[in-house]
């Protein structure tokens, strides 16, 4: 198919990688990356598939690029982070066939723990950065990317942003490229590295990285928009969109082939201009390393610009150009709009209990950390993948005591992500915690990615499904006990028994996520005569449930009919509406 089309940032990586020839797939579901694999898997004859966290997926490409295959690899920004230990000696290694690894940073955090910024890594392992400025771009890199990795034996990365995956521009698509995959050649010591081995690879790293400064010199990815000599512009990425929006008479050097960066070409730029100026998101990456070159103009950046979260055009015209934005004003104000769990969540009646047991809560990464925001107000911390039980384990350890008042809560997804090594490590370490995995069979907050628990692949193939008490028992836990979140007596006795076993012990809340399930009960109705205001409902926090007049009402329309509120009500006013809720299971 040619032509041309609209595309996200992440549908044009897709599509540059099956152009290029990609034929293996890897990933594990982080926004904003999440649907590059997902369209990535709709391409025909390609292998694609949702690996149980970012380090297998990179591992996975590996071994496709060994095979001799070309291979796309893709995370977010934090994902890196647990994809580094093989990323740092595939630098050593080098490949078969071409891979790249897409990391999707998140200025701003709209989805993130924190907003770190990846370019470092590159720098880090030795190896090129890409960065584009829109959909063309993002599908052409990856072409270029694949070529780079192939011709100079490495790992390529292709970095982008939050702007970059989400926003649409116009592609032109081309035909598919296929090439053969040759095959796994022997060659201990490129791939076996034994310190005896790695020796001899690091200073081929070292020279294949003065060559990539060479080739960034003269690629067509790089490239000076002469224009207004009195100041220049350096910038890569977004932000070459939003230099180009608010100063659209500016000299600009834009980066598209990011590290290595070519000394040369910033020379010569330098020589055009009177003064450079930096713009970029998040660290001073490119600034520091304009400075270090000691060139014959001034040099800033982060002095005009916040080492935080996005910038924009207006950004961009206030300090460069001198005009101030004009701000949208509203004469009323706009009540805050926090995210919420969706009516009928399971992890509802999860949160509601610990936080009316006052227990601490260690947290994780999911939709269920949004049970620490009002009114559940339920999760003490959350650091990263997998973070809950080891912190749990970490404070019991601290004060044995802490085992009776602390629970660590993890989601499915997650646990198969990262959760599985620091159980083992409390039960082989004989600790007495308790751990709440939420099982709602999905990744849920990523937008329902299957997983190796739910039974199907990525493509959509069946597949065998963990048995997630099985595999606790395997992991040495003996007590292993299933419940339902939406039996909040029950769930109750149940944490509070499992809390006073004085060894590890796992409480399986499964339920189905409310948004796939869709069998929802007729909807409940508040009866105004028999509701005294206690409030006592809204403490669940639905956004199905409110107040209006003095009494708690429902919101019949997106009421799933789930009963956590009608099992609070001590009035008994809360009540299943006479007749069936339009789309209800037997409708």
């Amino acid at each position: 198919m040619s032509g041309r089309a609209i595309m996200t940032g992440n549908e044009a990586i897709a599509r540059g990688a099956y152009e290029g020839g990609v034929r293996v797939g890897a990933a594990y579901p982080g926004t904003p990356s999440t649907e590059i694999l997902e369209n990535l898997s709709r391409y025909p004859g390609l292998k694609c598939n949702w690996s149980p966290n970012e380090k297998v997926a990179l591992e996975v490409a590996a071994g496709a690029s060994m095979e001799g295959a070309r291979v796309l690899v893709a995370m977010k920004h934090v994902g890196v982070n647990v994809a580094a230990d093989p990323l740092m000696t595939l630098s050593y290694t080098g490949v078969g066939g071409g891979l790249v690894l897409v990391s999707a940073d998140d200025p701003g955090m709209h989805s993130s723990q924190n907003e770190q910024d990846n370019r470092h890594y590159a720098r880090f392992a030795k190896i090129p950065l890409l960065e584009p400025a829109d959909s063309q771009e993002a599908k052409d890199y990856v072409i270029a990317a694949l070529g780079l990795s192939e011709r100079f034996d490495t790992p390529v990365m292709l970095r982008t942003t939050t702007r970059i995956s989400h926003s649409r521009s116009i592609v032109t698509l081309g035909e598919r490229v296929e090439l053969p995959v040759n095959g796994f050649k022997k060659n201990p010591a490129k791939y076996v590295m034994l310190p005896g081995f790695a020796r001899r690879r690091h200073p081929l790293v070292e020279q294949r990285l003065e060559a990539l400064r060479r080739e960034a010199e003269e690629s067509p990815l790089n490239r000076i928009e002469p224009g207004d000599s009195s100041l220049g512009v350096v910038c890569s990425g977004i932000a070459y969109q939003y230099v180009r929006e608010a100063l659209p008479g500016v000299s600009v050097l834009k980066l598209g082939f990011v590290h290595p960066l070519p000394h040369r070409l910033v020379r010569r730029f330098a020589a055009m201009v009177k003064e450079i100026v930096v713009v970029e998101e998040l660290d001073p990456f490119l600034e520091e390393q304009l400075q270090a070159l000691h060139l014959d103009v001034p040099v800033k950046g982060k002095a005009l610009f916040s080492l935080l979260g996005e910038l924009g055009a207006e950004q961009v015209r206030e300090q460069l150009g001198g005009q101030k934005p004009e701000l949208i004003t509203v004469r009323e104000e706009i009540p805050g709009r926090p995210p919420v769990m969706c009516p009928g969540c399971s992890h509802r009646g999860v949160f509601y209990t610990l936080n009316r047991l006052k227990l601490n809560v260690m947290g994780d990464i999911g939709c269920y950390t949004l049970g620490a925001l009002p009114p559940l107000e339920a999760i003490d911390s959350c650091i990263c993948m997998g973070a809950s039980i080891g912190t749990a384990l970490g404070m019991e350890k601290a004060d044995p005591a802490a085992s009776q008042k602390t629970v660590a809560v993890i989601g499915d997804s997650t646990f198969l992500h990262s959760g599985m090594t620091p159980l083992l490590d409390a039960v082989y370490n004989g600790a007495a915690i308790t751990v709440l995995i939420l099982d709602n069979g999905t990744t849920a907050m990523t937008g329902h990615q299957h997983h190796p628990g739910t039974g199907f692949t990525l493509q959509g193939e069946p597949a065998p499904a963990v048995d997630l008490e099985a595999l606790c028992k395997g992991l040495g836990v003996r007590r292993v006990v299933t419940a339902d979140p939406f039996d909040l007596k029950r769930f109750r006795e149940i944490v509070k028994e499992e809390l006073a076993a004085g060894e590890v012990s796992v409480i399986i809340a499964r339920h189905p996520c409310a948004l796939l399930n869709r069998a929802f009960k007729e909807p409940l109705q508040v009866d105004p005569e028999s509701c005294n205001d206690c409030g006592s409902c809204l403490r669940l926090g639905c956004p199905a449930l409110s107040r209006q007049d003095g009494k708690a009402v429902i919101n019949e329309n997106i009421c799933t009919g789930c009963e956590l509120c009608r099992q609070l009500c001590r009035f008994e006013a809360i009540q299943p509406r006479a007749g069936k809720k339009e789309g209800a299971a037997d409708a």
